[in-house]
């Protein structure tokens, strides 16, 4: 695995050969950050992290700010010493808790993301979860993209109403990027 662009490009990502996880393809972090453009001055928050791939991505493309969440503690080492052998450690910061826990923290101390990229483990229930915990901890700007890597076995679709808004999704093989944006007119709904 390698970064795909900007002032890392071309960097070996290392990913722990023992994990049942498995990390996103160099395939689809270049087409979400050709779909995201220009990162410049963005804030970016990486829920499921694993190694880091997406946020080192991000920070090598000029994201100001990138937290990584992931609760495995010997992952989350990992995406350390990857965003420090990427030159990187100035803009990220990693959290290794669960996303819930995580979520919550970041919501208590009012910081707020341009983008929020989240990949939960595959076929396990945890795309409505995700969306869940980020409506209880809403830590995302009024104009920030949440984008949701999930199996396209999964129905991220049916969690849209009036507060959350499809605003495109793409299907390469069993992988689906589904881009969302939350409406200024929150019903409390979810």
């Amino acid at each position: 695995m390698r970064i795909i662009g900007g002032q890392a490009k071309g960097r070996i990502i290392q990913f722990p050969a023992a994990s049942r996880e498995r990390p996103t393809s160099d395939f689809l972090r270049e087409t979400l950050f050709n779909i995201l453009g220009p990162l410049a001055e963005k804030s970016f928050l990486d829920l499921f992290a694993g190694s880091g791939s997406v946020g080192i991505e991000a920070a090598s493309r000029g994201a100001k700010e990138i937290v990584f969440i992931e609760k495995d503690k010997k992952i989350a080492a990992v995406a350390k010493k990857n965003v420090v052998s990427c030159n990187l450690d100035s803009v990220c910061r990693i959290i290794a808790r669960d996303v819930g826990a995580g979520l919550g923290d970041l919501f208590k101390n009012k910081n707020k993301f341009d983008i929020v990229f989240a990949d939960p483990p595959y076929n396990r229930g945890l795309v409505d979860v995700t969306i869940k915990l980020l409506k209880q901890n809403p830590v995302f700007t009024e104009e920030a993209i949440v984008v949701i890597q999930h199996s396209t076995r999964e129905n991220a679709e049916s969690l849209l109403n009036e507060k959350l808004i499809l605003i495109d999704q793409r299907k390469y093989g069993d992988n689906a990027l589904t881009f969302f944006k939350w409406s200024a007119h929150d019903t409390g709904k979810i």
